[in-house]
């Protein structure tokens, strides 16, 4: 009887224990927000946020295209980023204490979510920084917030950097495939991590801040898609062609970097799907109108025309040329706050993998050190 009453006892504590246990667990699936904790809000003023965001619920900022970030400072042993991600494809790096070798990477699933990104800190001032890897083609994410440990608290945020680059790009500029493996794919959001682009690094290089506008497949004539650059460029939203409209007095920046043109060059020259192809001198026109336009918006920024470094700058390709004369023609008309740079080809078959985008990087901000006195 004392050995029934024991098996019935200890069966009785099982079962209570694995119930507790599954009403913890049911907690977590379904709370995600929930356990204890000090929840910030986004339109907490000390937050600071990077890049063209859509602020029109402030409680919903929404994340859309690559290089957007958002960083601060924060006490506490842990950290935790809420995220509502539209299509579940989108790639997010969060940073620790300014340790920019080792992200911690969310690969963001569709909808609400709460992701673990920093436990066992020691305790004070710690800082992260979040960055959107993809770009408007893997959709739009609206930041809901952090949680921090108990007892935690948001900081004061960094100081904003005082210099401005914006890049306008397309797939090289995003950073397509750049943690791809040579031999892999270019294709997979997995590898596509714009803060190892070349323009990224060329912006932390000159610590400036920079805002990315660029699609993969984009271009000033024809994309792989309806809509082109000069369709895009004026967007809020990067996903797809829509009538968002960016508000270019809020933030100005001291250089434009434009590298276009890959798209064009492969579309018309090889696909044929450009009918009548553009002759020559069309092309430096459509060229020339778009960096015009850049310069309306921007009459004292220095604009940089780049080009490369895939194969539309490979021996024997009439594209640069495209490009100086446009910039030779501006010049001639008065603008002298232009000027080309061309990314060598390097004979890889795929998109730029990191190796080449820290290469087209150290070009690129030796030409702007040396242009902008930086």
């Amino acid at each position: 009887m004392r050995l029934y009453r024991g098996c019935k006892t200890l069966a009785l504590a099982l079962t209570l224990a694995l119930a507790a246990l599954a009403a913890l667990a049911g907690q977590a699936e379904a709370g995600e927000t929930g356990m204890a904790g000090v929840a910030v809000r986004p339109d907490d003023a000390r937050l600071r946020y990077t890049g063209r965001i859509d602020f029109a619920d402030r409680a919903r900022p929404m994340l859309s295209w690559p290089g957007t970030s958002i960083e601060g400072n924060f006490s506490g042993t842990s950290l935790a980023v809420r995220l509502d991600d539209q299509q579940g494809k989108n790639f997010f790096n969060v940073f620790i204490d300014g340790d920019l070798a080792r992200p911690v990477v969310i690969a963001a699933a569709r909808g609400g979510h709460t992701y673990p990104v920093a436990s066992g800190l020691a305790p004070g001032a710690h800082s992260f920084l979040l960055t959107k890897r993809t770009e408007g083609e893997e959709g739009g994410t609206v930041f809901q917030g952090l949680e921090l440990a108990d007892g935690g608290t948001l900081l004061p945020p960094p100081a904003r950097k005082q210099r401005r680059i914006e890049f306008f790009g397309d797939s090289i500029t995003s950073g397509m495939g750049n943690e791809s493996p040579d031999d892999g794919p270019d294709d997979r959001p997995r590898d596509k991590n714009n803060f190892l682009s070349y323009a990224s690094i060329t912006a932390r290089a000159l610590d400036a801040e920079a805002h990315i506008t660029s699609q993969s497949g984009i271009g000033i004539m024809i994309s792989w898609f309806p809509f082109t650059m000069p369709d895009f460029y004026d967007q809020l939203s990067a996903v797809g062609d829509n009538d968002t409209h960016w508000d270019f007095t809020s933030w100005t920046p001291d250089v434009v970097v434009i590298n276009l043109l890959q798209n064009d060059s492969w579309l018309i020259d090889r696909e044929r799907r450009l009918t009548p192809a553009p002759d020559g001198a069309q092309r430096i026109a459509a060229y020339r109108t778009f960096v015009q336009r850049i310069r309306a918006l921007y009459p004292d920024a220095y604009i940089v025309c780049a080009l490369g470094s895939m194969d539309a700058v490979r021996e024997g390709s009439r594209w640069p040329g495209y490009v100086r004369t446009a910039v030779d023609q501006l010049q001639a008309q008065g603008d002298q706050r232009i000027d080309t740079i061309v990314f060598p080809w390097t004979g890889f078959g795929g998109h730029p993998r990191v190796r080449q985008h820290q290469a087209n990087a150290a070009q690129l901000t030796a030409f702007i050190r040396q242009k902008m006195g930086w």
